[in-house]
């Protein structure tokens, strides 16, 4: 899916916040979700987007909703609704 308001910097600044926070380092994360520390710069440097299912176990490591990181928009800086409401 892609969302013209989803900013891939905005999600490489989130990533690494929660990663600072944390006190974790590159491969500490890295090795705890069984990705390459290359692959995880790549997420923090606005590179490269995690296919959804490293998108899922970033969220678990951080104890973050997926949406939170995902999902956001700069220029609101709030969650973007993946799937918006049907029509009625």
């Amino acid at each position: 899916m892609f969302y013209d308001d989803i900013d891939p910097v905005l999600i490489g600044e989130t990533l690494r916040q929660l990663r600072d926070s944390s006190g974790r380092t590159m491969r500490e994360v890295a090795d705890a979700l069984g990705i390459s520390q290359s692959a995880l710069g790549m997420y923090e440097t606005a590179r490269r987007i995690p296919r959804d299912e490293v998108k899922i176990m970033l969220a678990r490591y951080y104890g973050v909703p997926v949406e939170s990181i995902f999902f956001r928009s700069k220029q609101h800086d709030t969650c973007v609704n993946p799937s918006p409401e049907p029509a009625s």
